[in-house]
C-alpha cells in the first residue's frame, strides 16, 4: 500500500486569504482523508464498494452540513469552509465527496431552509452526525437536465399523501434512511417529501455495473402508492426553484471538490515527474511534461481564485446560481483536462490502481455530468449574459 504523500499546491499564496478557523477545519479534514480514505479508497473503488466505516467519521469532521446551526447538530461554518472541507474530501475521492455533499447540500439544506422546525429538529441531527443518511430524489428516467418535466407525484388523500413514480441516478439511495422526493401535486405545482424507508411501496434498488463514482452507492427510487404523512411535506418553499436552491449549494461544493481531484492529480504527475527516469533524464527535464506541469498548476490556481471569491459572495448573500454555474463548470472541466493529462505523463502506470489519477478521472466523467451538465451550465452563463435562454 503507498503512503499518502499528497502536497497542497498553492502557488499564489491563496492561504493568506483565508482565517486560521478556514486552514484548522481544511487541515483536519486533510489529515482524516489521508489516515482514513487514501489507505482503502482503490481496493473499494475495484471492488465498486462503498465503505461504510467511514460515515461516522465524515460526520466528526464536518462533512455533513458543515453549515447547519449547531443548535441543529452542524458545525455552524461559512461557506468557505465548507468548500475546503468538499476539496479535501474530493481529493481522496469524488464517490466520497457526493457522499457528502449529497448529505450537506440535497438533504439537510432544504430541511433547514423549507422545513418547520419539528422537521429540522427531528432530522437534521442525526443526519449531521451520519446516525442516518439521506438521499435527493429529482432526476428520473426521462427527465435529467428538465427536472420540471417529472412525472412523480402525490395526491392528498385527507390524512396522507399517496406518493407515485420513480427516480434514478441518486447517490446514497441504497443504504438511506431519508429521502427528500421533488413531486408534482394534483395542480402540478412540485413540492419537496421526506420519504422514510419502510413506508411501504418505497423501494431503492441498487445500479449496478459502472465505470465511474464506483466507492459510491447509487440507486433508484421507487414508489408504488407510498403513504406519506402530511407532516412530512415541505412547507415553506415549493416550485422549481426549491430543488434548484439545494442544487446551487451542491453545485457550489462541487467547484470546490473538483480542484481536489485536479490538485491530487497534478502533486501525483509532478512527483512521477521527478522520479520516472527516461533517456537518462528525469521526465520532468523535458519540455512536454514541463509543459503539462505548468498548465495544470495555472488552470487549478485560476480555480482557486474562481472559488474563494464565490465563498465570499455566498458569505455575503450575493452569489447568483449562474455565478455558480460556471465555477461548477470551468473547474470539473479542468479537474478532467488535469486528469488526462497526468495519466499520459505516467503512461501505462496512469491506468493501474497503484496510482489515483485514472480513478478520478473515470469518477470526474459523472461529476462533469450530475449537479447540470457539462453544456447546461453553458447554456445558464449564456443566458446570463445575452438575457435571451436557448435551452429548446
Amino acid at each position: 500500500m503507498k503512503p499518502d504523500l499528497f502536497q497542497s499546491p498553492d502557488y499564489y499564496q491563496l492561504d493568506d486569504l483565508l482565517t486560521d478557523e478556514h486552514k484548522l477545519v481544511r487541515d483536519a479534514t486533510r489529515a482524516w482523508v489521508k489516515k482514513e480514505v487514501s489507505p482503502i479508497i482503490e481496493e473499494y473503488a475495484q471492488r465498486a464498494e462503498f465503505p461504510h466505516q467511514i460515515v461516522k467519521g465524515l460526520g466528526e469532521i464536518g462533512g455533513f452540513g458543515p453549515y447547519i446551526p449547531e443548535e441543529y447538530g452542524g458545525a455552524g461554518l461559512d461557506q468557505i469552509s465548507y468548500g475546503l472541507i468538499m476539496q479535501e474530501i474530493e481529493r481522496g475521492d469524488s464517490g466520497i465527496r457526493s457522499t457528502s455533499s449529497v448529505q450537506s447540500s440535497l438533504v439537510m439544506y432544504p430541511i433547514w431552509k423549507y422545513g418547520n422546525e419539528e422537521q429540522r429538529k427531528k432530522y437534521l441531527p442525526k443526519l449531521a452526525t451520519g446516525e442516518w443518511i439521506g438521499c435527493f430524489g429529482l432526476t428520473e428516467p426521462d427527465h435529467g437536465s428538465n427536472p420540471g418535466g417529472m412525472v412523480t407525484h402525490f395526491k392528498d388523500m385527507g390524512d396522507h399523501y399517496l406518493l407515485n413514480g420513480a427516480k434514478m441516478w441518486i447517490s446514497n439511495a441504497p443504504f438511506a434512511q431519508i429521502a427528500v422526493v421533488w413531486a408534482k401535486n394534483e395542480e402540478g405545482r412540485i413540492h419537496g417529501l421526506i420519504v422514510e424507508r419502510g413506508m411501504e411501496g418505497f423501494t431503492t434498488p441498487e445500479t449496478h455495473n459502472k465505470w465511474s463514482l464506483r466507492a459510491s452507492a447509487t440507486g433508484e427510487l421507487i414508489f408504488d402508492n407510498v403513504k406519506v404523512p402530511k407532516e412530512n411535506l415541505l412547507p415553506n418553499k415549493s416550485g422549481l426553484g426549491a430543488p434548484l436552491g439545494c442544487l446551487d449549494s451542491a453545485r457550489y461544493g462541487i467547484a470546490w471538490g473538483a480542484i481536489g481531484a485536479a490538485m491530487d492529480c497534478y502533486d501525483t504527475a509532478l512527483r512521477y515527474s521527478k522520479e520516472r527516469i527516461q533517456f537518462d533524464k528525469p521526465i520532468g527535464a523535458t519540455q512536454l511534461q514541463q509543459k503539462k506541469l505548468a498548465e495544470m498548476i495555472t488552470e487549478i490556481t485560476k480555480a482557486q481564485l474562481l472559488t474563494w471569491r464565490l465563498g465570499v459572495l455566498r458569505n455575503e448573500g450575493r452569489a447568483t446560481s449562474a455565478q455558480i454555474s460556471m465555477a461548477k463548470r470551468n473547474n470539473v472541466d479542468m479537474a478532467l483536462t488535469i486528469a488526462r493529462d497526468a495519466r499520459q505523463m505516467l503512461g501505462g502506470m496512469g491506468i493501474t490502481g497503484e496510482y489515483s489519477i485514472m480513478r478520478h478521472m473515470m469518477n470526474l466523467e459523472s461529476v462533469v455530468t450530475y449537479e447540470g451538465t457539462h453544456d447546461i451550465h453553458l447554456l445558464i452563463t449564456g443566458m446570463d449574459v445575452t438575457g435571451f435562454p436557448a435551452f429548446k
